[in-house]
């Protein structure tokens, strides 16, 4: 019979996303097993990160200041908005060093039933930094999802009534991929999105 503190640990380690019962029980017997400090400087980001982290006034993207480091930047595009679902999106497309412009986060996508509407999303937020002007093309980067589908279009409506255009990121086969491989969705997006050669 363990102990209720480390039965504890180990149900709160399960709240990460993939840890299941087996991973949280050996990541909390490794940290109290081998690697206390380690343990220690876990807990002690983790309540700084609770402490310090709160959403940017412009983009609603995490930071420790009222405006972010990517909305600081002055050699960032201006003129284009990405619009993503989660602060994870950011991350994502930032790898990708392919995009230099702003962000917007919507923590979230419409979703009626889910009580998600245009005001938690932050919509009319969104809307306000377009009717400001200097917007030139607003980036949909939702998931592809009939949720994530109807967040865009709805975003690429509100966009057209400040004459701002809208792009929707491509999908379709992956680099690499093998038809053999991709799934019926996929190959259709990708046939229906096909572009001409020149």
């Amino acid at each position: 019979m363990s102990s209720p503190s480390l039965d504890e640990m180990i149900a709160a380690l399960k709240a990460l996303p993939g840890v299941g019962q087996k991973s949280a029980q050996r990541m909390a017997l490794h940290l109290l097993e081998r690697d206390q400090q380690a343990a220690r400087r876990i807990a002690q980001t983790i309540n700084d990160a609770l402490e310090t982290v709160r959403h940017c006034q412009r983009c609603r993207n995490f930071s420790d200041t009222d405006v972010c480091e990517i909305c600081r930047d002055d050699r960032r595009e201006q003129n284009t908005i990405c619009v993503v679902e989660t602060p994870a999106d950011v991350y994502a497309v930032e790898s990708s060093a392919a995009y230099r412009g702003r962000y917007f986060v919507l923590l979230g996508r419409l979703s009626p039933l889910d009580g998600y509407g245009p005001d938690q999303l932050g919509l009319e937020q969104l809307e306000q930094q377009l009717a400001e002007g200097g917007i030139d093309e607003v980036i949909l980067a939702t998931s592809a999802t009939v949720e994530g589908d109807i967040t865009a279009q709805y975003i690429a409506d509100t966009a057209a009534r400040h004459g701002v255009s809208s792009s929707r990121l491509a999908r379709g086969i992956p680099l690499g991929g093998e038809l053999e491989f991709v799934d019926g969705g996929t190959l259709s997006r990708a046939l229906s999105g096909r572009q001409q050669i020149d």
